[in-house]
């Protein structure tokens, strides 16, 4: 009978030490332990256990041990963990992964994992349990380079003494997260934000593009009755920049700086009272945001600072000073004394490293494309670039060449993302910008066949014949005529049917370095196939049987006058009469080979 006073555990801990003792006992008995792990519904191992636990220590070594482990190598330090929970109460902001991060540049190799530090908050009650959040899920984006796109935003929560609140135009960079501009403004007025607009590109350059909302300080699309151009639109036209607007009531467009603005009072503006002017105000806001790009790692840069990844453009002329703050009666006056973009110091040439992408289309400077081909995909290839001429080399070999599209900005651009300067240039130019008009001495342009043996050049349909359809062909100019070379034979000569001033306007434009080739040998035709599940290939309309044996392979077909010869390498598999007096359209086999089949799979399959 159980005993009033026992707990349901230790009823449950003595019933099972009595079942694993009859099951000790029926084995010491004679039973066989198969029989009586199968009685009691485990395992000939676990009945064994416990048999060598009785004989060992009597009943109390069928009691339930301990499953917890003798030692704990892999146990945070005591120190740390302290560290931890001392870290997290002197910054009460600070989560898991921020505080790995300090720990690591602390510690190093012996600081803890993310997931550890979480766990050690949970267990020491410093992380406030709340109910989980299943937020909207946003289309992110970024640009790609820094100085490419500033988003700048009007901001409030800096109080003076005496009851007066201003506010803040700031300025982040998309790229980067470095903060630009940071301005504290006694009134928010359109000629105080282009002022400090303007001190910003004086300080790190000037932008592609800024991104700002529909205020009026921003933009006058909106003003009634009819739309304005605002100073701060007049600037970025004068500059050169593309001010674009976000849709309305959207900020989430404009979510980084917005992000910044949380940041910005959370851990500055909430924790301080008024400011005892605006001067002060101003070196509070300047020392705060130095520290956030220089020091503050950021979590969505991977824990690097913002400072680590920005890089500003050549600046304004140091000789102009910004607009002083005047009524809006000067405002014409102050725009047209705003300084202009300083000389660009980009380099006349530019070198850079792409990875070919599957597509085989590599986008340079989001300008120009340029068609590698699948072939090369996966490899990495230089690219040699400026004004004139853009030529792709793979390890010291030009593999193609073809007339540049970029503008100077596009070498700037380039230039942030990477590029270094060039070399002298690798190759002949594309196009040679001082000849008058036409083209001068033969020049080469690639080009691909149709499936009907078409090449089109500026709007002439090139008729090449259907030998050479879906071909890469070289077509040389010279003069009135026009030669094709392909395989490195001279296939066909025709006239030139383009005017001078057509010829000029072609892209992939080289300059003729080789001698003309050799016309290739007379004789008999030679196709290929790639043999399909019936063993029947198809040459000039007619039908050739070869066998269901060769499935998969591809064949050469020697087409004659009177005959089609079939091989196999150089194994002739049959002969057939020709009857057919079509032209032969297609040469090559374009289906990737397939694997081939035994005569055991396919004596099975017709079994």
């Amino acid at each position: 009978m159980p005993n009033k006073d026992e707990s349901v555990a230790e009823i449950a801990a003595r019933v099972s030490v009595e079942i694993k003792f009859r099951a000790v006992t029926a084995v010491r008995e004679g039973s066989r332990i198969v029989d009586v792990a199968e009685q009691f519904g485990v395992s000939r191992q676990t009945v064994t256990a416990w048999k060598k636990r009785y004989d060992a220590d009597g009943l109390a070594g069928l009691a339930a041990a301990s499953r917890r482990p003798h030692s704990s190598p892999n146990r945070i330090a005591p120190e740390v963990e302290a560290w931890i929970c001392e870290m997290r109460r002197e910054h009460r902001r600070w989560g898991a992964r921020r505080i790995a991060y300090e720990l690591k540049l602390q510690i190093a190799d012996r600081g803890p994992s993310r997931s550890t530090v979480h766990r050690v908050l949970v267990r020491n009650g410093l992380v406030n349990a709340q109910e989980q959040q299943h937020k909207r899920v946003y289309k992110r984006w970024a640009r790609e380079t820094p100085m490419h796109l500033w988003q700048l935003d009007l901001v409030g929560g800096v109080h003076i003494e005496g009851g007066r609140e201003c506010k803040i135009l700031t300025g982040i960079d998309d790229h980067s997260r470095f903060v630009v501009v940071a301005a504290v403004l006694e009134r928010p007025s359109g000629i105080a934000v282009v002022e400090a607009f303007i001190a910003a590109m004086h300080q790190w350059g000037v932008p592609f593009e800024v991104l700002t909302d529909n205020g009026k300080q921003f933009t006058g699309k909106f003003t009634r009755p009819l739309p304005v151009e605002v100073l701060f639109e007049r600037t970025c036209r004068e500059h050169g920049i593309s001010a674009r607007l976000t849709k309305r009531r959207s900020p989430t467009t404009t979510g980084k700086i917005e992000r910044f603005h949380r940041t910005l009072r959370r851990e500055l503006l909430d924790e301080v009272g008024a400011f005892a002017s605006i001067e002060a105000a101003q070196a509070a806001v300047t020392e705060w945001v130095h520290a956030y790009n220089t020091q503050r790692p950021h979590q969505s840069l991977d824990m690097a600072t913002p400072a680590s990844l920005f890089r500003p453009r050549p600046t304004l002329s140091a000789s102009a000073a910004a607009p002083e703050t005047a009524g809006t009666d000067v405002v014409a006056a102050q725009t047209s004394q705003m300084p202009r973009i300083a000389e660009s110091t980009a380099p006349t040439a530019l070198e850079i490293d792409l990875r070919v992408p599957p597509s085989g289309v590599v986008a340079l400077a989001g300008i120009q494309q340029l068609w590698l081909g699948k072939a090369l995909a996966g490899q990495t290839v230089t690219i040699w670039t400026d004004l004139t001429s853009t030529h792709t080399l793979l390890g010291d070999e030009v593999i193609k060449t073809i007339p540049s599209r970029l503008t100077t900005a596009d070498l700037d651009r380039l230039k942030m993302r990477g590029a270094r300067p060039g070399r002298s240039e690798p190759a002949l130019p594309a196009v040679n910008p001082d000849r008058p008009s036409g083209i001068q001495g033969p020049v080469e342009v690639d080009r691909t066949a149709t499936r009907d043996g078409v090449v089109t050049l500026l709007g002439h349909h090139l008729t090449l014949g259907v030998r050479n359809a879906r071909q890469r062909v070289t077509l040389r100019i010279d003069g009135g005529l026009i030669h094709v070379i392909a395989g490195g034979h001279l296939v066909k000569t025709m006239p030139n049917p383009l005017s001078p001033l057509d010829a000029k306007r072609l892209s992939g434009v080289r300059q003729a370095t080789t001698p003309l080739p050799p016309a290739p040998a007379s004789g008999p035709q030679r196709v290929q196939r790639t043999v399909p599940k019936d063993g029947v290939v198809m040459v000039a309309g007619q039908r050739l049987r070869v066998g269901r044996t060769h499935t998969g392979k591809i064949i050469t077909v020697i087409v004659e006058d009177h005959h089609f010869r079939v091989l196999d390498g150089e194994a002739e598999l049959s002969l057939h009469a020709r009857t057919s007096t079509k032209a032969i359209r297609n040469f090559n086999a374009h289906r990737s080979p397939k694997r081939q089949a035994s005569p055991d799979d396919i004596t099975s399959k017709m079994s």
